[in-house]
């Protein structure tokens, strides 16, 4: 029996799939836990439309995040920071820093999808790479500079 679940099953699949699932299954554990609905044409109809729907949704936040990334590509942000003699600064600058200052300069980045190469704790230049899970990515330069 073909049915669409309507909440995560373990091993039987996630939500909104539709699944093949024994007719016992599926009349004595899933409809009474209200844990999937019968595959009838007309929700099978429903199910391939939120589908189409939810792929273009994902198009066209993928082809945003491109273009975003393609705005702060080479982009260079400067932090002034007190360091000491051996140009050692008195803290780090973080991926949280980072991604208030590209907010600043108009581009909202989530901390998370900052990697740095290794922690900023020196004065000069630094690279960081804009990643997101896609596989998009953006290489921008840190300047860190004596206050």
């Amino acid at each position: 029996m073909k049915v669409i679940l309507q909440k995560d099953v373990k091993d039987v699949g996630r939500v909104g799939e539709l699944v093949n699932v024994s007719e016992g299954f599926a009349r004595n554990f899933l409809f009474p836990r209200k844990l999937a609905a019968e595959a009838t044409e007309k929700r099978v109809k429903e199910y391939e439309h939120l589908q189409r729907v939810a792929e273009a949704k994902k198009k066209k936040a993928l082809a945003e995040r491109q273009e975003l990334l393609n705005k702060i590509n080479g982009t260079t942000v400067t932090f002034k920071l007190a360091a000491g003699d051996t140009d050692k600064l008195f803290g780090t600058v973080t991926t949280t820093d980072i991604s208030k200052e590209l907010q600043k300069m108009g581009h909202s980045i989530d901390r998370r999808d900052i990697h740095l190469e290794e922690p900023i704790k020196v004065l000069g230049q630094h690279k960081a790479v804009v990643r997101y899970a896609e596989g998009m990515e953006a290489k921008i330069q840190i300047a860190v500079e004596r206050a």
